[in-house]
């Protein structure tokens, strides 16, 4: 399914473009003040990406619906597609499963997960090259417990340091410190403040994930967070980077996998240490502001493990 997507998407550079345009810092000025809009360059471009990603996105789907067969699921589209099938032969024609719903669902599992993916395994090789006591021990962690072959979701349960490091990688790194806008189906009252119905609400993950009652050393990386006295891993509820609660990210459990999957497979094949001249010292951890927190431009080495 990616890859029919990124085909598509290819026949105009859009994604890139369309990132390129999402991250900057204007646009998220944007989604806290939309009074800005008419002042804002880079809006009318955003919005006509978005419109040719609909497009081009809407085109994958006739494709797919095209050859759809109701025994043979091929992937979310189909299955989305099924089930609005089924319920409008029950004589629901007003669902959520409706084809703007479809297009939209597909480009933005599509887009978040793509950069939010790649920008925290960016982090990810940027701390172990910082912190490379600490890459050794997720090493040895991997050669004991999977040795060269090739690494499984269901290995997770048994890498609790690993495991650790990826999740202190998000704490830290926090790439979507003000997540998502969301907005409120009624008026709520929340703790004196009143939020009439559809207003929109901006959490500040930040104040979760780097708070000084909830963290031993917030501002620290510290694999530790998420480990108990006997070194098996521990949940925190003050793990808040997909967020919480219903509108929790849909794609917190791809997320998931995508992350141990590759970090683990990058770290069994490769060791990363900064380019000579450069010490650990040297690498910044302070983010590059945008739409997400992307590391600040910074050049690795990556070295095959013999």
């Amino acid at each position: 399914m990616p890859g029919r997507i990124a085909q598509v998407l290819k026949k105009k550079d859009i994604k890139i473009e369309f990132y390129a345009y999402s991250t900057c810092i204007s646009v998220y000025m944007y989604n806290m003040f939309p009074w800005l809009g008419p002042w804002i360059k880079n809006l009318t471009r955003l919005k006509k990406n978005v419109a040719d990603m609909k497009m081009l996105v809407t085109e994958l789907v006739r494709g797919l619906k095209e050859t759809l067969n109701p025994h043979m699921c091929r992937g979310f589209v189909d299955s989305f597609l099924v089930r609005k099938q089924t319920l409008e032969e029950s004589g629901n024609m007003d669902s959520f499963y409706h084809d703007n719903n479809l297009v939209f669902s597909v480009g933005n599992l599509f887009g978040a997960g793509t950069d939010t993916t790649g920008t925290t395994l960016r982090w990810g090789l940027l701390l172990m090259a910082k912190y490379p006591h600490i890459q050794d021990r997720v090493l040895e962690e991997i050669s004991r417990v999977i040795g060269s072959r090739q690494p499984l979701a269901e290995d997770r349960k048994n890498l609790p340091y690993t495991d650790a490091v990826i999740h202190e990688t998000q704490r830290l790194a926090n790439i979507a410190p003000m997540s998502i806008p969301h907005n409120t189906r009624r008026d709520v009252t929340f703790r004196g403040y009143f939020i009439k119905c559809r207003g929109h609400l901006i959490p500040l993950l930040s104040s979760v994930l780097q708070d000084d009652s909830e963290w031993e050393s917030p501002h620290t990386f510290n694999p530790t967070h998420f480990l108990d006295e006997q070194g098996g891993f521990v949940k925190r509820d003050a793990f808040m980077a997909f967020y919480a609660g219903r509108r929790v990210c849909l794609g917190e459990g791809l997320a998931r996998m995508e992350l141990f999957l590759f970090f683990t497979s990058l770290l069994q094949h490769f060791s990363f240490s900064p380019p000579p001249g450069v010490t650990e010292n040297d690498l910044d951890r302070t983010p590059s502001v945008g739409f997400t927190l992307n590391p600040s431009p910074h050049q690795l080495c990556a070295v095959i493990r013999i």
